[in-house]
């Protein structure tokens, strides 16, 4: 086993932790697949709306690959297709009938998987709807099955405030696990399983191949992959959540396209805090009852989702709901306070020598400014790229500068942006730079 040690990094100190107690979400009226949350796929509808569909029909296929196929969550009828700005399909509304019927698909044994060839496998996972569930490094879309890998990272935890436990989703789970990475080795690269320095999972512990120690986002397979490659050749790596790999196992043994997720809800809503059984494009209202106006609820994480509303649904990755107070109201003279209560990364509020969470919000708490070169963001990046200075070249339009200092390294794990004492969104400046530069290199 080998063990990663990430210097840098920085763990917020948020209170509302959720508990590991495993509760059953009801089955809701009706679900939802989000094209627009997909990365780098261009959706080419095959259904319409009052068109009937099984778990596992063909929604949308992938304009660049035809192969690739996205297949619906639910069982029943097309409700609603809804649209966003250039027509970019944002919601496939599923209105799910009682008894829900599912599309078939074949059942693998362990020793057919022993003799499985690599294309035979990757056109069953495509067809089976779960390829997506691959991603691949550095830009961290869709697996690309035209090119090989150096390795393919599974990784067990993450740290971002909050996202489900793996105790929790693998629970009594060893075997289907063991079934994935039977899977995944045959595509003939090294499969590596990440986990945190202080996981211990009974029956788990013999298949993880590195433990990893340090602060967020010491978990991401970004992160461990710079921290372990020898070569440049290594940029290119596969990688999956542990959850998503018992997706792609459950397809594989059972014929079936797996919808089921072990989400969490966590935040300022106490009551609602936990661990949810429930399924892929869920409705947020459903995880969250009446929520409030005066309340921000993010899917997929605080510093790398995205802010939702009652009429939202949970996308293909998102297995996160967080909410907190908006934090926009103001503070009469907030700049004579100690500041013991607010959370900050620099040492200028009595908050540095607090042990406990915070009740943190969503407010800015002060307007965008010039950059002062503090460094801030240098300090706490865990791939060591100089954050300031290649928003600066994209700015400049010197591309080739910014990926010197480490463009395709970055991790969009979003901490730049939050210890920027200018408020400056880095995160969104260099995920936006390296999306635009995949297209050209496409």
């Amino acid at each position: 086993m080998i063990s990663v040690n990430v210097t840098k990094g920085y763990d917020l100190a948020i209170s509302g932790k959720p508990s590991s107690k495993l509760k059953i979400l009801k089955k809701p009226d009706r679900v939802a697949f989000l094209p627009e949350r997909i990365p780098f796929i261009i959706p080419r509808l095959l259904v319409k709306v009052d068109d009937p569909v099984k778990i596992g029909s063909v929604l949308f296929e992938d304009k660049q690959n035809t192969d690739l196929k996205f297949l619906s969550p639910g069982s029943g009828r097309v409700s609603e297709i809804n649209f966003g700005p250039r027509r970019v399909i944002r919601e496939i509304v599923i209105e799910l009938e009682k008894q829900e019927q599912y599309a078939d698909f074949r059942k693998m044994t362990d020793l057919e998987i022993r003799t499985l060839e690599k294309e035979s496998l990757i056109k069953i996972l495509m067809q089976g709807g779960v390829w997506p569930l691959i991603r691949e490094l550095p830009f961290r879309g869709i697996a690309d099955p035209k090119i090989q890998p150096e390795s393919i990272w599974v990784a067990l935890g993450n740290q971002e405030p909050f996202q489900p436990f793996p105790e929790v989703y693998l629970k009594g789970r060893e075997a289907l696990f063991s079934f994935g990475l039977k899977i995944l080795k045959r595509f003939g690269v090294p499969v590596n399983v990440s986990a945190p320095d202080h996981l211990r999972l009974q029956g788990y512990d013999i298949m993880i191949t590195h433990r990893v120690r340090g602060h967020y986002p010491a978990h991401d397979p970004g992160v461990i992959l710079y921290k372990t490659k020898k070569s440049a050749a290594e940029n290119i790596g596969w990688y999956i959540t542990g959850q998503d790999l018992l997706a792609i196992a459950s397809l594989m043994k059972n014929g079936h396209y797996p919808i089921e997720r072990i989400a969490v809800m966590a935040g300022s809503r106490a009551q609602n805090s936990g661990h949810y059984q429930t399924r892929v494009g869920v409705p947020v209202a459903d995880m969250i009852p009446g929520l409030s106006s005066d309340e921000s609820c993010f899917a997929g994480g605080l510093l790398t989702g995205y802010e939702v509303n009652s009429t939202s649904f949970m996308g293909l990755y998102e297995t996160a709901l967080t909410c907190i107070p908006k934090g926009d109201q103001r503070e009469l003279f907030g700049f004579l306070r100690p500041g013991f209560g607010k959370p900050s990364f620099s040492r200028t509020f009595l908050s540095r020598f607090r042990k406990k969470p915070f009740d943190m919000d969503s407010g800015m708490h002060g307007e965008q400014r010039a950059c002062v070169n503090c460094g801030s963001c240098t300090k706490i990046c865990p791939v060591d790229i100089l954050p300031q200075y290649t928003i600066k070249c994209l700015g400049a339009d010197a591309i080739e500068e910014a990926l010197a200092h480490g463009l395709l390294d970055c991790v969009e794990c979003g901490l730049c942006s939050y210890v920027c004492p200018s408020k400056i969104e880095i995160r969104e400046t260099l995920q936006k730079a390296r999306y635009e530069y995949h297209k050209e290199q496409r």
